[in-house]
């Protein structure tokens, strides 16, 4: 089953005088429970293209397709509820609220959805605990390590049980060590049945993916099923 159709998608942008061709006639399908990695150099328009199966961004032309909705033409408003309801995102830079604790940074998006106090609550204790952070609830982001506040955005993004986790460079603020972990952590989440698309330039990072689509001058270069990386069964969740 696809939840991403996309059909000759481009986008340009008008940079003064200027046209910058970012996406090309872009062709794509993912399936639910596809792990997906997409790679590509700076300026390949992998960003664009995340910016895109993100709801962030709208194409010049073509069609995209999310969960069989049409969502190409969408307004801001629209999209901002398929957003919140449909795509789990984690950020290379966390995007925590400072003076919150995790809880309440987990519990965000189910306030946006407008789910009662006692019911997010709840949840965001249920989405930290599966993230092995059930003792760190009420720290706030400066009381918890790089990794662990990484935990907390993963456990934000499947707080609402979006559609798809939407990764932007989850491990490019880690030591490798602690990368390892996340990447540990999101083979877990994939293995419970959930799709994710990780964006990175990094060949080790993709490598924990089954399928890497490379992007290069806005067009895909190459898109390919590839042998998962062994990764021991030992749960990082219950570390």
């Amino acid at each position: 089953m696809n939840i991403i159709n996309i059909e000759h998608i481009s986008k340009v942008y008008k940079v003064g005088t200027e046209e910058v061709h970012a996406l090309r006639d872009v062709t794509l399908r993912i399936d639910k429970n596809e792990y997906v990695a997409i790679m590509g150099p700076s300026g390949s328009g992998k960003s664009t293209l995340m910016n895109m199966l993100g709801c962030l961004d709208t194409p010049s032309s073509g069609i995209y397709q999310f969960n069989s909705v049409n969502v190409s033409q969408m307004s801001d408003n629209d999209l901002a509820k398929i957003r919140n309801k449909e795509i789990g995102f984690v950020f290379q830079t966390f995007n925590l609220l400072p003076r919150s604790d995790a809880l309440h940074n987990v519990e965000l998006p189910l306030i946006y959805a407008g789910v009662p106090s006692s019911e997010r609550k709840e949840r965001a204790r249920k989405a930290l605990v599966d993230v092995g952070l059930g003792d760190r609830i009420h720290h706030k982001p400066n009381e918890l390590s790089g990794g662990q506040r990484q935990r907390v955005a993963v456990a934000r993004a499947l707080v609402t049980n979006p559609s798809i986790i939407l990764a932007d460079e989850p491990t490019g603020n880690l030591d490798s060590k602690t990368g390892e972990e996340i990447m540990g952590l999101f083979n877990e989440i994939y293995e419970a049945g959930n799709t994710i698309i990780l964006v990175t330039h990094e060949e080790y990072i993709a490598e924990h993916a089954a399928r890497i689509i490379r992007i290069k001058d806005g067009y895909i270069e190459k898109d390919e099923n590839v042998q998962k990386r062994y990764i021991p069964k030992k749960s990082i969740v219950n570390e």
